[in-house]
C-alpha cells in the first residue's frame, strides 16, 4: 500500500494551537485503534527546539483516500496549519516500511 507524507506549518503561537495539537493526538491514537498505519510528531531544529512544523506518515490504499483521511485532521480543521501531502515511492535504500 502506498506510504503519502503530510507537513506542516503553524500559522499561529504555539499556545493557541495548543488544544488541536492535543485533539491531533487524540485523533492519531483512534485512527491507530481502528487500524489505520500512521505516525505522526514534530520536527526540531539543530538546538532540538521545536518549531519546524509537523509530519505525519500514513498508509492509504490511494491518494483520494490519504486526502479524505487527512482532511478529517483537527489540526487542518483548526485553520492554524498551512500544510501539503505527497504520496512518497521509495527508489533506494531500507527503511522496513515498504
Amino acid at each position: 500500500m502506498p506510504w503519502f507524507i503530510k507537513t506542516e506549518r503553524f500559522l499561529r503561537p504555539y499556545a493557541q494551537m495548543k488544544p488541536h495539537l492535543e485533539a491531533h493526538r487524540r485523533w492519531v491514537e483512534q485512527r491507530r485503534a481502528d487500524g489505520v498505519i500512521l505516525s505522526s510528531g514534530y520536527l526540531v531544529d539543530g538546538e532540538g527546539q521545536p518549531g519546524g512544523g509537523g509530519l505525519l506518515l500514513l498508509q492509504a490504499a490511494d491518494y483520494r483516500e490519504a486526502e479524505a483521511l487527512i482532511q478529517q485532521d483537527p489540526m487542518l480543521l483548526s485553520g492554524g496549519v498551512e500544510w501539503t501531502m505527497q504520496q512518497w515511492r521509495p527508489a533506494v535504500g531500507d527503511l522496513g516500511v515498504i
